[in-house]
């Protein structure tokens, strides 16, 4: 049973602080050193000093770090930069964007949901985690005794409930506005309404929810509320703490803004491979298509990948020649056969496919010796770049994975390959802080 509950969170005051957008950020995972240094100048309050505080002369330790991000926190809070809702609230929470000429429009909320063990309830990631992330993110969380972020999970709802229910209780309401740094808009509407909430609450009971970003943060307030039971700051007969809870954004399944973006492959460490060696190589397995060279080529790949439809075709260019390739695959034997530990819904992904047996089975078996690196990118014009620029040995358009191949391996316990999906936009940090004591 999935429970959600609304809460008292944390928010700025617009009236000390004036504008979300000087005190917001996005996920600490996506701050490069350059952002990290511009959100510090944006404002003193920004939340980067939360969520990714910097190292400073004079640092004894790393830990000093999360203790300077929970002095912030706490000094903002006795100052009044912060403010506690008055009610138990959930956040309407709307993004609207632009996407390769498409116009979206995202929507959901953001709630407390019951912290459960992974293959023990109705909360199922798709996603590996490891270790480094998980230890400073849990470092940060035991500093500060609150929630910074939003984790973004999915449920399925194609009646469309929710919505209605959103739309009702946000009526009438001013939402809370910000731009960010990539132009998209993000509006919040704090909402108490409590016979609402408890239609949303009964609407989620029965239904799974799958983790679409934030796997680390999820993992890390689990290990948190494990780490107040052990050092007995936590009774484990205590079900009402807010620890035993973390805060998520919830997106229907079915909503037309969810939009879920390629990740298209740049490869490096391989050795030259011209077009024609290329298709020589993924004879076996694919039918090949020369499409042409050049950008415009480049495009004509896409679209037919995109109107195709499925998983296993690929785009697949050297920059040796330039020559774009189209690949698909003529069955699924191949996989059968070197991904039979994988569900058949894995073995069908189109990264799947691309990583185990192009170029694990098929390049990787003629060139053993050779270590593979990878740069992940979202946008074609940076892909013909790549090419363009001989800053890669291998360019590969792959179609992004659909809704249903999440749900489908996710609800097996299976995790999903690096890098399958990408949720666009990012959900922005300093909205709602999610209070754990």
């Amino acid at each position: 049973m999935a429970e959600i509950q609304p809460f008292r969170g944390l928010r700025y005051d617009l009236a000390q602080v004036g504008n979300l957008a000087d005190v917001t950020a996005p996920p600490y995972d996506v701050i490069s050193p350059a952002m990290q240094d511009e959100l510090y100048q944006k404002h003193p309050c920004n939340v980067v000093r939360l969520i990714l505080n910097r190292s400073e002369p004079g640092d004894e330790s790393d830990q000093d770090r999360y203790t300077r991000a929970a002095d912030f926190l706490r000094n903002w809070l006795s100052d009044g930069i912060l403010m506690q809702e008055r009610d138990e609230c959930i956040y309407a929470y709307d993004q609207e964007f632009d996407w390769e000429g498409q116009h979206y429009v995202r929507r959901g909320f953001m709630a407390r949901v019951r912290l459960e063990e992974f293959g023990t309830g109705q909360i199922f990631p798709h996603e590996e985690t490891m270790s480094g992330p998980k230890a400073d993110r849990l470092a940060l969380i035991q500093a500060c005794r609150t929630g910074l972020s939003p984790i973004f999970g999915l449920y399925p709802d194609e009646a469309e409930q929710a919505d209605g229910l959103l739309r009702g209780l946000t009526a009438g309401l001013t939402a809370l506005e910000t731009t960010d740094e990539l132009g998209v808009l993000h509006r919040m509407w704090p909402t108490s309404g409590r016979e609402g909430i408890n239609q949303l609450r009964d609407l989620l009971r029965e239904k799974p929810v799958f983790i679409a970003d934030g796997h680390h943060r999820y993992e890390t307030a689990l290990n948190y509320r494990n780490w107040l039971r052990e050092t007995g700051e936590l009774s484990p007969d205590d079900t009402t703490s807010p620890a035993n809870f973390v805060l998520m954004h919830f997106v229907a399944m079915s909503d037309p803004g969810l939009a879920i973006l390629p990740t298209h492959r740049l490869v490096s460490g391989l050795p030259e491979l011209p077009a024609a060696d290329i298709s020589e190589i993924l004879s076996p397995c694919f039918t090949i298509e020369e499409i042409g060279v050049g950008a415009e080529a480049a495009q004509q790949t896409w679209e037919f990948i995109e109107a195709d439809g499925g998983q296993a075709v690929f785009g697949l260019c050297s920059p040796t020649d330039g020559i774009w390739l189209l690949a698909r695959l003529k069955d699924g034997s191949a996989m059968d056969e070197i991904a039979a530990d994988h569900s058949e819904a894995w073995r069908e992904l189109g990264v799947s496919v691309l990583h185990s047996l192009v170029l694990g089975h098929l390049i990787g078996g003629l060139y053993p010796e050779d270590e593979p690196q990878f740069k992940y990118v979202h946008r074609l014009s940076e892909v013909t770049e790549a090419v363009d620029g001989h800053t890669c040995e291998l360019a590969c358009l792959v179609p992004p994975a659909r809704i249903e191949n999440v749900q489908q391996i996710a609800s097996g316990f299976e995790k999903m390959p690096p890098k399958s999906t990408y949720f666009y936009p990012k959900l922005l940090s300093g909205l709602v802080l999610n209070p754990l004591y």
